[in-house]
């Protein structure tokens, strides 16, 4: 099967006309849509607000009186939980308009910074996180340290602004 097919055949299902609000009665499917919407909105402010947490801490500008190790192991298991909510929420938005978005510059960007964020926090535990007990409490923060942080709110933050696009591009 094609990848052509694929997205036709997500498009064309009962769950994406249903999320489009195509199916009967109409009246029950007319909002999901946008509570699908508002789940993944809700669940990609978690990701970011918990990322955000940790990298201005390797920033060594809050919660500085905490360990990078601490704030981590309190923090992240919402961060993953979140982004779980946000890929099933995105996986049900992009199955209602599955051709459009895969072909839509910014759905791609959004992924490819995404993707970006991902490479940018393996390099970070594959790198100076592996001597964090060495730098847990220092301030500032390892340069390696800040660079990842920094780059991770930039990250974020573009995937953020490609996400709020996506909606003004695909309105056809």
């Amino acid at each position: 099967m094609t990848p052509h097919l694929i997205l036709q055949a997500l498009q064309n299902s009962a769950l994406a006309a249903a999320i489009r609000g195509e199916s009967e009665p109409i009246r029950l499917t007319y909002w999901l849509f946008p509570i699908i919407e508002i789940g993944h909105v809700l669940s990609i402010a978690l990701v970011f607000g918990s990322v955000f947490m940790v990298d201005v801490r390797l920033l060594g500008l809050a919660e500085r009186n905490s360990t990078v190790t601490q704030v981590s192991r309190e923090i992240l298991p919402y961060t993953w939980t979140a982004f779980g909510c946000a890929v099933l929420t995105g996986s049900l938005l992009f199955v209602s308009k599955a051709e459009q978005y895969v072909h839509n510059l910014q759905f791609q960007l959004k992924f490819l910074f995404m993707f970006l964020a991902g490479v940018n926090m393996l390099i970070f535990h594959r790198g100076v996180y592996r001597r964090v007990l060495d730098w847990d409490r220092a301030l500032p923060p390892p340069t390696g340290a800040r660079i990842a942080g920094a780059l991770s709110i930039m990250l974020w933050i573009a995937v953020i602004f490609m996400g709020r696009w996506i909606g003004f591009t695909t309105n056809q």
